[in-house]
């Protein structure tokens, strides 16, 4: 108290100690400063009694309102979950040949349904869905379809697999090797007049005749291809293996045939349902077409 004085230059008091010849000046806080210390001190009090603060040996104080970060996580999740809950059955009774009728449905099938994607189908098809001509993976963006491409026929797909043992609903079909079956000349005529189909070459008269032979029953007479036997077009720009001459001579002389596990009983159907809705959703999906009334056709069993 003795050694403090009045610091001319400012006119303000010091608070009477000294640091190598420098001073401090005795400055009290801003009002405003000190209002809001108080104010700070006044909501932890009441912030102590309400929520929980104090860490204890096993658990910390609960707080007046009970409130929790865990337990309000928890609230959100059970409402999400809730969600899904209405949006799943109402999934579970629209026939998926009505499901792009209800847009909004359908909005919510598809975002399920790319989900479900990236989690069970990308490894082959790719994250965009593009597959992989290479391995042999087929493109989903396109319009091509082996077997169709409305929903009912996409579900039945994903439900029972293409090739897939144990199950006698799965998709099937089988390219015979002709290995041994053309002279050299004769195969070379016939990948010719393929590759004529879609414009990449001249039309080749014999080839034309040995495809009539062996290969139009199944391919079609212009290569429209056969969703009944899931034939590939071959008039078109869509090439599942490769279309270069020598692509086509291994696929001809040693056809490969991929094979796709069916999801049912591994997805439960909803979830199958909204896959469904999403690999629709991505460009060549088609519109349903009823089967004309017959007593002798039994349209549910249409695949």
């Amino acid at each position: 108290m003795a050694n403090r004085r009045i610091d001319k230059p400012t006119g303000t008091e010091t608070v009477g100690h000294e640091w190598d010849g420098i001073e401090e000046l005795n400055t009290p806080l801003p009002r405003w400063w000190l209002w809001t210390f108080y104010l700070c001190i006044i909501f932890s009090a009441g912030y102590v009694v309400a929520y929980p603060a104090w860490p204890l040996v096993e658990k910390g104080t609960e707080g007046v309102l009970g409130w929790t970060s865990r337990g309000q996580l928890a609230d959100e999740l059970g409402a999400a979950d809730l969600a899904k809950v209405s949006v799943r059955e109402a999934l579970a009774r629209t026939p998926i040949e009505r499901l792009p009728e209800d847009s909004a449905l359908m909005a919510q099938a598809v975002a399920g349904g790319r989900a479900a994607f990236k989690v069970n189908c990308s490894q082959c098809h790719g994250s965009g869905a593009a597959g992989s001509q290479l391995l042999g993976y087929p493109n989903l963006n396109d319009d091509d379809w082996l077997w169709g491409g409305d929903p009912r026929a996409i579900e039945y797909t994903l439900v029972h697999g293409i090739r897939q043992a144990g199950d006698d609903e799965t998709r099937f079909s089988a390219m015979p090797p002709f290995a041994g079956a053309f002279e050299p000349a004769q195969l070379d005529a016939l990948i010719t007049h393929v590759l004529s189909l879609s414009g990449k070459a001249q039309p080749n008269p014999a080839g034309a005749q040995t495809f009539a032979d062996n290969c139009a029953a199944c391919h079609g007479p212009q290569g429209e291809g056969s969703r009944d036997v899931g034939a590939p077009r071959l008039n078109d720009a869509i090439w599942l293996r490769g279309s270069s001459r020598d692509d086509l001579r291994a696929q001809i002389l040693n056809p490969k045939m991929g094979v796709m596990p069916k999801w049912e009983g591994r997805l439960d159907p909803v979830t199958i349902r909204m896959l469904t809705a999403y690999v629709h959703s991505l460009g060549g999906g088609e519109d349903f077409v009823e089967v004309a009334a017959d007593p002798a056709v039994d349209v549910d069993a249409q695949p």
